[in-house]
């Protein structure tokens, strides 16, 4: 089968493409006959050397998958033969044929194409395990995303606006705060605007009850800032900086919470109760069409290269996704 591998850590021109022969399923695992792998930012970090695949998992980038399931491992009965599937993978999502824990994948739905069934299971895992699990966001509150326009955070808006949540995000140009503004929120450009003053004087000095944030280092003192009392940091990623500084007392006056969690690293069982949940949830809403993940490009898998040089320049809006033909 052909793949793209990381020749050597460095820049996108390192990643190769390559035959390996077709893995073979463990016991409750799925093989999937791949047609659209999404491109996610954790790709990068392991393109880079930053960001090693667990144990046990494939050297191959790659942690979403849309395709047809052709092979059954042991003890794998909710899904059959030729099933349309997304899958979250705990990589190896580069290739035309990858395996992963059963539980990890989704039914296709039936309005969206290929490479939209494989731009959901990074960001819509991450999305719902985070901001409706475990900071258990609901209809009548208030989410400010950072990042709005990247995959994560046109996820995050999608759903908060189908739950009947109230929306901001910030974002650094007048085409990536348009894109925002046309998923429902008040935009917010960072390059030139104080989050913190805006929110302020929209919500009449109260606050957001969520922030989901993917930037730490200096935002983070003034996420709290921002947060109403009894609010909740929902910490994704650190592109600011790892390390910050908590000011306890307004953690303490406010009732904070703070929590955060990386995906990856995750059993196949808790991702299991995720896929569950969005199964039950969220693809309703999806088969209805109520709303489709947003795709900035779709590469064909050979160019895997300028695929990684699109997210890496920024100004995206929504996903970017391999196809395979």
């Amino acid at each position: 089968m052909q793949v793209i591998e990381i020749s050597r850590p460095g820049g996108p021109d390192v990643l190769t493409p390559a035959q390996r022969e077709r893995p073979t399923p463990g016991a409750g695992e799925v093989r999937i006959r791949v047609r659209a792998a999404g491109v996610n930012r954790p790709d990068l970090m392991q393109r880079a050397g930053k960001y090693p695949p667990p144990p046990g998992a494939s050297d191959l980038p790659g942690l979403e998958v849309a395709g047809e399931i052709d092979a059954l491992g042991d003890n794998v009965s909710q899904w059959q033969l030729g099933d349309a599937v997304c899958a979250l993978c705990n990589g190896g999502g580069y290739a035309q044929y990858v395996c992963v824990p059963a539980g990890q994948c989704l039914p296709k739905p039936a309005p969206l194409d290929w490479a939209q069934a494989a731009a959901l299971p990074e960001t819509y895992f991450t999305v719902w395990s985070n901001l409706f699990m475990r900071a258990q966001l609901a209809s009548g509150q208030s989410l400010l995303v950072h990042g709005g326009a990247s995959g994560i955070g046109t996820t995050a808006l999608t759903l908060a606006r189908s739950f009947g949540v109230k929306t901001f995000a910030t974002a650094g140009s007048q085409t990536t705060l348009d894109g925002c503004r046309q998923l429902g929120a008040q935009a917010i450009n960072y390059r030139d605007q104080d989050f913190v003053q805006v929110i302020d004087q929209a919500t009449q000095g109260r606050g957001v009850d969520v922030v989901l944030d993917m930037i730490g280092g200096d935002y983070f003192a003034r996420n709290l800032k921002v947060l109403a009392p009894e609010g909740w940091l929902v910490q994704i990623a650190t592109q600011h900086g790892r390390e910050v500084t908590l000011d306890l007392m307004t953690m303490m006056q406010k009732r904070l919470r703070l929590s955060g969690s990386t995906l990856r690293p995750q059993s196949a069982q808790a991702k299991a109760v995720i896929a569950d949940q969005l199964r039950h949830q969220v693809w309703p809403r999806l088969d209805a069409g109520e709303f489709a993940p947003l795709i900035h490009a779709r590469v064909p898998f050979e160019q895997a290269s300028q695929a990684h040089r699109l997210l890496e320049n920024g100004g995206h809006i929504g996903k970017i996704v391999l196809e395979l033909a």
